[in-house]
C-alpha cells in the first residue's frame, strides 16, 4: 500500500522557517517525480515545487529564493525548506509522488504564518 506522510508543519512568525518532510512507502520511489502543493482556504491547490528523478528542480514563482525542495532516494523521503515565510504561505501543504500515470498524495500538513 502507498504511503506518504507528511511531518514538520506548525506555526511561525513571519520571516521564520520551516522544514517539511515527507516520508514514503510502498511504491519505488527513486522513479518517482515528487511535488509539494498546498492549498489555503478558499483558494485552488498550488504547485509549490517540484523534484526530478534526477535532482532537477522547479518552483512556483511566489516561493522562488525561499524554498528549497530536495530528497533522499535513500530514506524514500522528500523535503521543503522553507524561509522568509509570510503570511502568504499559509496553507495545507501536501506531498505528491507522479510517474507516468500514477499519482500518489499524502495527508497534508497545516503551515500556519501568524504573529
Amino acid at each position: 500500500q502507498e504511503q506518504l506522510v507528511e511531518s514538520g508543519g506548525g506555526l511561525v512568525q513571519p520571516g521564520g522557517s520551516l522544514r517539511l518532510s515527507c516520508a514514503t512507502s510502498g511504491f519505488t520511489f527513486s522513479i518517482y517525480a515528487m511535488n509539494w502543493y498546498r492549498q489555503a482556504p478558499g483558494k485552488q491547490r498550488e504547485l509549490v515545487a517540484s523534484i526530478s528523478t534526477g535532482g532537477s528542480t522547479n518552483y512556483a514563482d511566489s516561493v522562488k529564493g525561499r524554498f528549497t525542495i530536495s530528497r533522499d532516494n535513500t530514506k524514500r523521503t522528500v523535503y521543503l525548506q522553507m524561509s522568509s515565510l509570510k503570511p502568504e504561505d499559509t496553507a495545507v501543504y501536501h506531498c505528491n509522488a507522479h510517474f507516468s500515470t500514477l499519482d500518489y498524495w499524502g495527508q497534508g500538513t497545516q503551515v500556519t504564518v501568524s504573529s
